[in-house]
């Protein structure tokens, strides 16, 4: 019996490498306890993505919720939005009460995982820790091979849904561009764009869990080379997806739309929102959505939290820099690449000039992302240390105004503000900074980056 391997039990998910640490062992015996955790004999809808072994870990995972006493119903290949979607609709009067997605995401391709959703709520934290430890203690355990499941069709209703909910938008005249990025967004997007008689060109549409044309990670510019080309030579607005079709990436001539910036557009057309953030957002979103009558809170970034984070405050718009978008608002509260490609289409369509918006926001510096590598038992002990090293902060650091440590430390200062946390999937810090001023952005990065060199250094001495 192959060791499974406790990294494999992340924060948000369950991800790791196929038959290395996402073997038959590990992931029958994840199915059993995640079917026993849900109390057994309740309704597991499935889904996978593109990759080659995602129908594999379906039939290991399938043995284990059967052995628990689960029922599974099986979507086959499907975008992660539409797996959501099953937790929201029956199947001839049944009802399910979890959803598991096989996906690795942006992974590369010998990557897979689970996103697990229980009672309309995402599993994650220490329900997934706990599950990981269950499944690590048991070396005894043997589970039959047991594959049995009900074939259901989510897709069908998913697209009749999108359609009926922006038939108003039939017929538009738009040129659009999108690149799924051999992803699964093509399992349906292209129906829905056909049916709303949509003027189109797709990139890279076959789902191939290879991803032999570009990463399908649309955060990364170098992965928006051709989307980019293809948008400048005959196209008005351009999208591009994750592999799994959770993400966007919203393109104009002029302008690479982060998540931030989308909620900004997106709330133009609600009535005094709630809109929640992560702590990476600008601040010129929390500022500029309170100006103009909305309620923002910043929280944890992570695709579960916001989604927790949404249900408890009953916002209506959740967003994450990377191209996360949650719309409680006419929708269920889960992140929708599709949906929210929809929903940015009826702004166009209403006459909201995206390249005239974002231009006449109040101009500030940013960094990208910027890792820094440290190690797994690490990284939160550096994030505890630079915020007790932040009581007295060195004679030549600049003046601090605010403090959050709701996700690590977002420091503000007078005129921007500093991030250092703790990557909850990989073993990194992940910084970002902001200013009006060009100079003190770059003066912020230098300051920082000596706090988390000096904090490294103190615990390299124990």
């Amino acid at each position: 019996m192959k060791t499974i391997s406790k990294t494999i039990f992340r924060e948000y998910d369950i991800r790791g490498i196929f038959q290395k640490e996402l073997n038959e062992n590990s992931v029958q015996l994840i199915g059993y306890y995640l079917g026993k955790r849900i109390k057994g004999n309740k309704i597991v809808a499935v889904g996978y993505d593109a990759r080659s072994h995602s129908p594999v870990l379906r039939d290991y995972l399938t043995s284990g919720l059967n052995a628990a006493g689960c029922k599974v119903l099986d979507m086959g290949m499907v975008a992660t939005p539409v797996n959501y979607y099953s937790n929201y609709i029956n199947f001839n009067g049944v009802k399910t009460d979890a959803s598991v997605m096989i996906t690795g995401s942006h992974n590369p391709s010998e990557y897979n995982g689970f996103k697990i959703t229980v009672d309309h709520s995402p599993f994650f934290g220490d329900d997934i820790y706990e599950l990981g430890d269950e499944v690590m203690q048991d070396t005894e355990t043997k589970i039959p091979y047991n594959a049995q499941r009900t074939l259901i069709d989510v897709k069908k209703p998913y697209i009749a849904f999108m359609v009926k909910e922006f038939a108003h938008l039939k017929n538009m005249k738009t040129k659009i561009v999108i690149d799924c990025g051999n992803g699964v967004a093509d399992t349906v997007i292209t129906d829905i764009f056909n049916a709303l008689n949509f003027k189109y060109q797709g990139l890279y549409l076959q789902p191939d869990g290879g991803f032999p044309n570009h990463h399908p990670d649309p955060s990364v510019e170098k992965n928006l080379v051709d989307v980019k080309a293809a948008l400048a030579e005959n196209g008005d607005i351009a999208f591009a997806y994750d592999g799994d079709a959770d993400r966007i990436a919203v393109l104009t001539h002029k302008h690479n739309i982060k998540g931030d910036q989308m909620a900004l557009l997106y709330a133009m057309k609600m009535d005094h929102p709630t809109i929640i953030g992560e702590v990476k957002c600008s601040q010129v979103m929390y500022d500029e959505l309170e100006r103009r009558g909305a309620k923002t809170i910043m929280y944890k970034t992570g695709h579960s939290n916001l989604k927790v984070k949404m249900k408890e405050t009953g916002a209506d718009l959740a967003c994450e820099v990377s191209g996360h978008i949650f719309f409680k608002h006419r929708y269920f509260g889960y992140d929708d690449a599709i949906y929210a490609t929809l929903r940015m289409l009826e702004l166009i369509h209403d006459g909201i000039d995206l390249d005239h918006e974002i231009d006449s926001l109040p101009h500030v510096f940013s960094t990208e992302e910027i890792k820094v590598k440290t190690t797994e038992d690490k990284k939160f002990k550096i994030i505890d240390k630079i915020k007790e090293m932040l009581k007295n902060p060195p004679a030549d650091f600049p003046e601090i105004t605010s403090i959050i440590d709701i996700d690590g430390v977002r420091i503000g200062f007078e005129e921007g503000w500093g991030l250092v946390r703790a990557s909850n999937t990989t073993p990194v810090l992940v910084t970002r900074f902001e200013s009006t001023d060009e100079v003190l952005v770059k003066l912020y990065e230098r300051k920082v980056n000596e706090l988390i060199r000096n904090a490294k250094a103190s615990l390299d001495k124990f």
